[in-house]
């Protein structure tokens, strides 16, 4: 596609595939570095290092370990942790495409690793990324990068293209046993609903208003992700009078070169600063 081409189909179905961004070294660098952060937990866990707080285990696993490390589900905040997915948010290719998509000046709200693994992968009920995040208004963009292949049989990405046009949800818990339908909500439509398998290296990029979810890991092989959410320039926080009233973020591009920023609530400073 053409950047333009990109642009109209994001705008049109809330979703953008870009194949192969990562190259077969980059996903293999990766790979190495999950292993290592599994070793990581491992050790956090046994010393109970307040760090492993960052580190979850897959709830419906029962503490289970394979190969003697702990069987995760995610883990946050993975710049403090690891180099590789440090650096990996301002992949060059995948800024030029969020900059066609949301303008040149991008923070970093998110970073995570979401390990489906092998056997215990739960599934993730259909829920709008906005029902949850203190960003308005909701324009933000989460890159899925795939690192390993992604398939209906270990819980690939599903979508319901044009959801980000049907305003905000509710929703509850997201994560859900392995037998648990994908749709909780009775009163959604989800006959358009589409999964969205991947090439390892490629991403799935999504609205903050998209409808998705993914179908539980009961396969040999694990379903491994690295999530990052972008935020535009125009965005404000929007917390409750007992939440932090501010919050700074990573700068990936533009904001004419600093390196972080914080946002201000409106109720703390009248306006949204950077």
């Amino acid at each position: 596609m053409t950047s333009e081409e990109q642009v109209a189909f994001f705008k049109t179905n809330g979703y953008l595939i870009v194949e192969d961004l990562l190259s077969n070294n980059e996903v293999a660098q990766c790979a190495s570095e999950i292993a290592r952060l599994h070793e990581l937990a491992a050790e956090l866990e046994a010393k109970h290092d307040p760090a492993f707080k960052h580190f979850q285990r897959e709830p419906f696993a029962e503490g289970a370990d394979m190969d003697g490390l702990p069987v995760l589900r995610k883990i946050e905040e993975t710049e403090r942790f690891s180099e590789t997915f440090k650096r990996l948010p301002a992949h060059p290719d995948l800024v030029t495409v969020l900059r066609t998509l949301l303008g040149n000046d991008l923070l970093l709200f998110r970073s995570t690793l979401m390990l489906k693994p092998a056997f215990h992968g739960s599934v993730h009920a259909l829920h709008q990324d906005s029902a949850y995040w203190p960003i308005k208004p909701p324009t933000m963009i989460t890159a899925s990068i795939a690192l390993t292949d992604s398939t209906k049989e270990n819980g690939c990405l599903q979508v319901i293209p044009g959801s980000h046009e049907w305003g905000l949800l509710e929703w509850g818990q997201i994560w859900q046993k392995q037998n648990r339908d994908v749709a909780e909500s009775v009163d959604l439509d989800t006959s358009k609903k589409i999964s969205c398998p991947l090439r390892k290296g490629s991403a799935l990029l999504f609205h903050s208003m998209v409808v998705h979810g993914s179908g539980p890991n009961r396969s040999s092989r694990p379903r491994h992700t690295a999530l990052y959410a972008y935020l535009p320039s125009h965005v404000r926080l929007e917390v409750g009078p007992h939440d932090d009233q501010e919050m700074t973020f990573p700068v990936i591009s533009g904001f004419d070169g600093k390196e972080r920023v914080t946002l201000v609530s409106e109720a703390a400073s009248g306006q949204t600063s950077a």
